[in-house]
């Protein structure tokens, strides 16, 4: 039997009628056509699968659909202001060639988003611990640390510019 669910995505309202045994990813996968949250080990180990919901991580392969009941879910396609602007972590991304494959990137991006959001000046130790959960079989993550330390600054430094404005 489905349940509605109303829940706002990336700053939409929207009103679905799942399955209560419906994960969460697979509800933003095909219901809502957020493809971007990827399906990894669908048990939580990988972190491919990981979006914001209320501010805080979460793996969608974990949780049900119903219980974002009434909640705010943050994916990969919400990170990036417009079209024309990426979000600093994306651009950061492409200028440190932080991703291979790109299976994994869409969880990693949301984990730095949320890390560099508690935290805007990050150590190596604490990406490295803040990115934990998320595995990446390509890269040696090197470049991924790079990229989160690179965007880190860059945040750092709009924001001082902001203020001096």
């Amino acid at each position: 039997m489905k349940q509605i669910v109303d829940l706002t995505i990336n700053g939409d309202p929207h009103s679905l009628a799942v399955e209560g045994h419906r994960s969460l990813l697979d509800t933003l996968r095909e219901e809502v056509g957020l493809t971007g949250t990827k399906k990894g080990c669908d048990v939580g180990d990988c972190g491919a699968c990981t979006v914001i919901v209320d501010g805080a991580p979460v793996n969608a392969c974990l949780m049900l659909a119903v219980e974002a009941q009434g909640r705010t879910v943050e994916t990969v396609e919400g990170m990036q202001r417009s079209m024309e602007i990426l979000h600093p972590l994306q651009e950061a991304f492409m200028r440190h060639g932080a991703s291979q494959c790109g299976f994994c990137t869409p969880g990693i991006l949301m984990m730095a988003q949320q890390l560099l959001a508690e935290n805007p000046d990050p150590s190596d130790a604490e990406i490295r611990f803040g990115l934990s959960g998320n595995i990446c079989r390509c890269t040696g993550y090197t470049k991924i640390f790079d990229a989160v330390r690179s965007a880190a600054a860059d945040i750092r430094n709009a924001r001082a510019l902001e203020e001096t404005a």
